[in-house]
């Protein structure tokens, strides 16, 4: 349990801020602890979108030990890079909800 809840604020921390970096100009203006939010979200709905769309890879198709956050043997790039994406549609969406600007 700890070690879950360790690993999605890590895990936030560093998707929330490649998705800051990667949401475009002005439209990432928004406090640290929204960024790991966004982070915390991109993390798991990146995932889920991932599985539904592609599911486990097909080397390890029926293999009970591969589910939605072990879609394939070794690190999962693509997954990585959908939750990246997904946190910097987060971010630029908080960046309107929260209205602030950097004037």
């Amino acid at each position: 349990m700890i070690g879950t809840i360790i690993t999605v604020l890590v895990g936030g921390v560093i998707i929330g801020l490649l998705g800051k970096f990667l949401a475009p100009g002005s439209r990432d203006n928004i406090p640290f602890w929204l960024v790991v939010v966004c982070g915390i979200v991109g993390m798991l709905v990146g995932g889920w979108l991932y599985y539904a769309i592609f599911g486990v890879a097909g080397n390890v198709e029926g293999n009970p030990n591969y589910d939605m956050w072990n879609t394939s043997k070794g690190i999962d790039w693509w997954r990585h890079l959908w939750q990246v994406v997904v946190a910097a549609i987060a971010v630029v969406v908080a960046a309107g909800i929260t209205g602030r600007s950097k004037a």
